[in-house]
């Protein structure tokens, strides 16, 4: 259920990247200069924090950024929800690579700032790093299992009888096959889950 969890996320997090990080990242590349100078400090130098537009742009990726940042370091998040979207930025990157004309053909919405600003993130590199950076969940064993919680207790409480017959509790490991009770004397303290 969590990995179905993760795949349902995946998908909102690729839809966010295309709509959400490319036109933030499209409009923040069209950012108005003096003259049309390219070389010219937007705002002439000064604060883009009274700018609206700019302003927009960042909270657009912000808001992406923050999204992928919590599904690559949440471990409770499926290692598939930043995983696919990542391995996805990476194939496309790789297509880009080996043929340009063809990556960028398969560019979706390509008359619209969504295609533009996915087709400027991938020839400036952008997507190749955001996928790097999201693949890393992947790698980590911890993540593909699920952690178990730790379970506090009142002294005197038994942990010898089956779970839902009163003041007891039966836990198990975290691979299912295996039913291990556990005995606790009354006045010890619950265990530390940190050690």
């Amino acid at each position: 259920m969590r990995h179905l969890a993760g795949f349902v996320l995946a998908i909102v997090l690729a839809v966010a990247i295309f709509f959400g990080a490319t036109w933030g990242y499209l409009r923040l590349l069209r950012v108005p200069v003096v003259n049309g100078a390219a070389a010219t400090l937007p705002a002439v130098g000064g604060s883009l924090l009274h700018q609206r537009n700019v302003l927009l742009a960042f909270a657009a990726l912000a808001g992406v950024g923050l999204l992928a940042g919590i599904c690559v370091a949440v471990p409770r998040i499926s290692p598939l929800a930043a995983g696919l979207p990542g391995l996805g930025l990476l194939a496309w990157t790789v297509i880009y690579l080996v043929n340009v004309g063809r990556a960028v053909r398969y560019i979706p919405l390509k008359a619209d700032a969504f295609g533009d600003g996915f087709e400027a993130m991938l020839i400036n590199g952008v997507l190749a790093a955001a996928g790097l950076a999201m693949i890393v969940p992947l790698f980590i064993p911890s993540r593909w299992r699920r952690t178990a919680l730790p379970v506090y207790l009142e002294p005197g409480e038994d942990l010898t009888a089956q779970p839902g017959t009163g003041s007891s509790v039966l836990l198990t490991s975290d691979w299912g096959n295996q039913t291990a009770p556990i005995q606790q004397q009354p006045g010890d303290q619950p265990p530390d889950p940190w050690s």
